[in-house]
């Protein structure tokens, strides 16, 4: 009886044991869920670079306002050659706002550069055939005069040498304008500067106050007048101003002159001499500009 016991509690064990090992086969075989899928990044856009906005400069251009020399600006690419863009800018003529302010030009149409060249002080720009054609004397100096306030704008330029269709010239058309040696602004101020010739501003300049002055002038005593007009006409500034020689020498001038204005438009600078015989205003030049607060 006894072993009878012990042969059952055996089996009892051995098919506890099955059980055991069956339930953690099915257990470890069990299906387990797949994490969840995390969402995929959005695409990241890079954005185009943007154009760096191309850099300027702005160049005088010496025009001429009846039969003396006038001044305007042009707004030109950035360039190391500044002083043949600068020309490039005066053969083109003048444009319809130049026109506006007064000014024309004595270069004959259709003139075109070979280039300008500046070594020791010295620009040599070459100018084709047409640049002689046609003109009196004032049309000569004045066309000469014209390259030669162009080019002497620039430090490194003192003097200017001409070159007509790559050959040196001497003179300049049937007038015989002298340009060898090179020549230089005081070669021709006498006969093509006004009294009062201002460089800047220039026409359709946008000014606010106050507003830099600066030129050249040859007027009694060195001293002249100017008015600022505001763009309802009305005077808002008047004064003098005194250049740094005067009375048959020239000077330069260089001043800032404060105004103030009730709305925005276009006003003007005048700046004139007064006679001393009769008060009347002579060698008067009127500038047209986009006044700002």
């Amino acid at each position: 009886m006894g072993f009878e016991t012990d042969k059952l509690a055996a089996r009892v064990r051995s098919v506890a044991l099955s059980l055991i090992v069956i339930v953690a086969m099915v257990g470890g075989c069990a299906p387990t869920t797949p994490p969840a899928e995390e969402p995929s990044p959005e695409p990241t856009v890079t954005p185009e670079p943007e154009e760096p906005a191309a850099e300027t400069i702005d160049v005088l251009v010496y025009l001429v306002r009846g039969e003396t020399l006038g001044v305007t600006s042009r707004e030109v690419p950035a360039t190391e050659a500044v002083a043949t863009a600068a020309i490039g800018e005066l053969l083109s003529g003048p444009t319809d706002r130049d026109v506006e302010a007064g000014l024309s030009t004595a270069i004959p149409e259709g003139t075109t550069s070979g280039g300008v060249s500046i070594a020791d002080g010295t620009a040599t720009v070459d100018l084709s055939s047409e640049y002689e054609s046609g003109g009196g004397t004032l049309s000569m100096q004045m066309r000469v005069a014209q390259v030669v306030y162009t080019l002497t704008q620039f430090d490194t330029v003192e003097r200017v040498a001409f070159m007509i269709d790559g050959a040196p010239v001497e003179a300049i058309g049937g007038e015989g304008i002298m340009v060898a040696p090179p020549v230089t602004r005081e070669d021709f101020a006498d006969n093509t500067l006004p009294a009062i010739l201002v460089e800047s501003p220039t026409p359709w300049q946008e000014v606010s106050s106050p507003m830099r002055v600066r030129g050249m002038s040859n007027t009694f005593e060195a001293t002249f007048l100017y008015e600022i007009v505001d763009p309802s006409g009305r005077i808002v500034a008047e004064g003098f101003v005194t250049a740094t020689s005067g009375s048959g020498v020239w000077g330069t001038f260089d001043v800032t002159l404060p105004f103030e204005i009730e709305r925005e438009g276009v006003g003007s600078l005048i700046v004139f001499e007064e006679s001393a015989e009769d008060g009347s205003r002579l060698d008067l030049v009127e500038i047209p500009l986009r006044m700002s607060r």
